[in-house]
Formats: C-alpha cells, sequence, structure tokens
C-alpha cells in the first residue's frame, strides 16, 4: 500500500461522522479517576462534544474545562472540530465548534489467540478500525516461542495492510483462553500455551518492542461490548461465551470486574456434575465439559459411533453433528438438547448471583440454535429464583474473533490513557 493511499483512507475516515466508543458512564457516578482522565473519556465517548455540554455533565465549571481541554489539545490528544449543524438553524454566528479525540496521536492493536487461529486488528485513538487480519494455527498447545512467532508474525501483516510500521504502535492487547493474571500479565494456565505460570505480556513486549497487555478473552468480549457494543450505556451486564470452552465476562459500574486476584468470572469452570466428564482443565464436572465444542465432539463420537471420524478437526465433526440435528436425527438433537440444558443451569446461576441488567451469548458457537431452544430458555427461567420480576433479557452475539480482538484493542487503548493520563494512579495502584 502506498503513501499516497494510505493519507488518502486517512482522510476518508476523518471524514465520517464520530460515533464514539468506549462506556457511556453518567455523570457524577465516578469522582476517584483524575478529572483530565474523565474529561478525555467522555469526549472520547461522545465522539464530539461541546465544552459546555462536557461542564454540565461532569459538573464542573466551564473554566475548569477550558483550561483542561487546552491541556489536552497542546498535548496532542484532542482537537477542536466543527460541530454538527443543526438543520433548521437559520443563524449566521460563528460557526459552532466540538471537541474530539485527534485520531492519529496514537494507534493500537489488539489480538485474540485461540484453539483455531489467530485475529488482530488495528485502531486509531478514537477506536476506529484501520485494519485487522487473520491466520490460521495447527491444533494443540504451542510453545512460549512458537506462540510468540504467531504473534509477531500476525503483528507485521496488520501493521502492512495498515501501511503501518510496528513502532508506529503506541500498545498491544492480547487475549488468550485461560486463568489470566492482567495485573502481572501472568498466563497461568491456557489451552493454547504447553507451559503454565507463562509471563506472556513481558515476552511478547521483549519480543515486539512495544508495550503488552494481556487478559482472559472472555474478558475482552465483555470489554469489546463495553466500548463498542450493546453494553456501552449499561452498568451492569454479563457476556458468557461459547466457542472452544465456555467463558464469561461480567461489567460492574462500567468496569470489568475480575475478582481480588483477577481470576474470577470462570463460569466454564463451576461444577454441575460431582464426579462428572473430565473437563480440559483437568478437574470433572466442569460446565464447560458439557457445553464446549470438543465436549459437543466427545459426545457425538460416542452416541453416534463416529469411531472412525477421529482425527477430523473439531469444526468439521461440529457442523456434521449440526446437520445431522437439523435432517431430524435424534440423537444429534438430543446431544445438543443436553448441552442446552447444562447452559441453563449456568445462566440460572449467572442471574441468581449477579442479577445483571442484560445477558449477552457470544461466540462462534451461537450459530447452533439448539443449545438456546425455547425449551432452554424456559429451563432457564424455572431454576432462577421466582421474585416476580422479569429475568435479565438475552441477547444472542454470534460475532466471530474479530470482536474479540476489538476488546483487546480497547485493552490497548486503556493502557495508553492511563499512562498519559493518570500516571500517579497507575503507580500507587502498583504498589
Amino acid at each position: 500500500m502506498t503513501e499516497e493511499n494510505v493519507l488518502q483512507m486517512q482522510k476518508e475516515r476523518e471524514a465520517e461522522p464520530r460515533r464514539g466508543v468506549g462506556p457511556l458512564i453518567p455523570p457524577l457516578s465516578e469522582g476517584q479517576r483524575p478529572l483530565r482522565q474523565q474529561v478525555f473519556e467522555r469526549i472520547r465517548a461522545a465522539g464530539l462534544i461541546p465544552r459546555i455540554t462536557l461542564a454540565r455533565e461532569l459538573a464542573v465549571s466551564p473554566a475548569s474545562v477550558t483550561t483542561i481541554t487546552q491541556e489536552l489539545i497542546e498535548a496532542g490528544l484532542i482537537e477542536e472540530l466543527p460541530a454538527p449543524r443543526d438543520p433548521e438553524a437559520t443563524g449566521r454566528g460563528r460557526p459552532a465548534v466540538a471537541l474530539g479525540v485527534r485520531t492519529g496521536a496514537h494507534r493500537v492493536a489488539g489480538m485474540k489467540l485461540s484453539d483455531r487461529e489467530h485475529t488482530a486488528v488495528i485502531v486509531d485513538f478514537a477506536g476506529t478500525l484501520i485494519a485487522d487480519d487473520v491466520i490460521p494455527r495447527r491444533p494443540g498447545p504451542l510453545s512460549l516461542t512458537d506462540l510468540l512467532d504467531a504473534v509477531e508474525t500476525l503483528l507485521d501483516r496488520v501493521c502492512a495492510k495498515a501501511g503501518l510500521a510496528r513502532a508506529d504502535l503506541s500498545a498491544v492487547g492480547i487475549g488468550v483462553p485461560g486463568f489470566v493474571d492482567v495485573a502481572e500479565g501472568m498466563v497461568l494456565w491456557s489451552s493454547v500455551l504447553t507451559e503454565r505460570q507463562v509471563p506472556l505480556a513481558a515476552a511478547a513486549a521483549a519480543r515486539l518492542s512495544l508495550p503488552v497487555s494481556i487478559d482472559n478473552d472472555a474478558n475482552l468480549v465483555a470489554l469489546a461490548e463495553l466500548w463498542f457494543g450493546a453494553g456501552r450505556a449499561l452498568s451492569d451486564f454479563a457476556v458468557v461465551t461459547i466457542e472452544h470452552g465456555v467463558g464469561m465476562g461480567f461489567v460492574m459500574n462500567h468496569r470489568i470486574y475480575r475478582g481480588a486476584q483477577r481470576l474470577g468470572m470462570e463460569l466454564g469452570h463451576t461444577k454441575v456434575q460431582l464426579d462428572g466428564a473430565l473437563c480440559r482443565c483437568g478437574q470433572r464436572g466442569c460446565l464447560e465439559a458439557y457445553v464446549a465444542d470438543y465436549a459437543l465432539a466427545r459426545e457425538a463420537s460416542t452416541a453416534l459411533n463416529w469411531g472412525h471420524k477421529e482425527g477430523q478437526p473439531i469444526n468439521v465433526l461440529l457442523e456434521s453433528l449440526y446437520d445431522h440435528a437439523k435432517a431430524g436425527n435424534a440423537t444429534a438433537r438430543s446431544i445438543f438438547r443436553r448441552a442446552g440444558r447444562y447452559l441453563a443451569v449456568g445462566l440460572s446461576n449467572v442471574i441468581n448471583l449477579f442479577d445483571p441488567a442484560l445477558i449477552i451469548l457470544s461466540g462462534e458457537r451461537m450459530r447452533y440454535d439448539y443449545l438456546y431452544a425455547a425449551e432452554t430458555l424456559a429451563e432457564m427461567d424455572s431454576l432462577a429464583i421466582d421474585t416476580g420480576r422479569p429475568r435479565p433479557p438475552i441477547e444472542i452475539h454470534a460475532w466471530g474473533d474479530l470482536l474479540w480482538a476489538h476488546g483487546a484493542a480497547a485493552l490497548a487503548l486503556s493502557a495508553v490513557t492511563e499512562g498519559l493520563l493518570a500516571p500517579a494512579a497507575r503507580e500507587i495502584a502498583a504498589q
């Protein structure tokens, strides 16, 4: 891609209406974050916003907003842009001015590393997509060296698509399945790694020569919904992901909740059967061992006598199982029905524990509608506590892996923003 093409693409992006990204936090609900950071994040969430509106929503004086926004303009983080005109306005006065994020101030990459493929996106400082890419991978866990090779290859490919050098990025966010400590950058266990207790963030940062943040991939789906999707205006919601495993991300007060040791929300490893089916985590009776793709494939191989299909990719087996169910095969339908009943148990527990405003079922496996058939939702209703009030709504988002990578990009944008606008707070939190 030539420099002229890259500049043309950038002009086209800048000409598009600003939609805004990030959580839409109500005014006066968050006083602990530095005011500069609150101002910046509200500008980013709005897309475009006048100073007077900023002052009103943050309940601070217009003079304070003017001072802070001028500092942010001088720092190159925001800029003044023409405000959208009211089509009914006829006045000739001075053109209205609004504030928006300076899109070219920083660019970040987000990646999802999974059991089947790796995906990546690059977004600008306003969260607008610049480029994306996908690379397949061989099945089974990888050594840290092989995983870093894949990360480096994918990053260079997506940078080439964006017309950027690796050094043009300010940060990288990476999501992996498993138990991940986001603060320490440590992967305690993951299905994509052969080793345990892997300092993946530090290893990837050393390999890429860029700051790297990592998190559990289900947390990043929740982060993607919080920044770009259905959760932007919600203070509390849950995302349950069903793919190679079963994950959960939970947003509480507009922030990802991870637990005291940052390893919570492992819905897939809650127990639904004592001494039950073997889970890939090594324990038995986990919800994941009845709902995840490898669980469905295992059931199909046994119940349908598919021993001759051993060695086929799981996604091929699942497509065949789904085709059999759609064609009326009672055994294939019963496999999905059983998985759906266990899913109903898991979802009812989420409702009873957290009472979220919304539950989002996400992941490629949500294409298999038997998992959330009417009987499944009815069973979930019967298992949830009857309070006399309606249960939380459930939405099905059968997004691909690019949504997960967008969540990783949001993680990187958050890290860049924190570093620029709240360095003192980060130092205190690290102590």
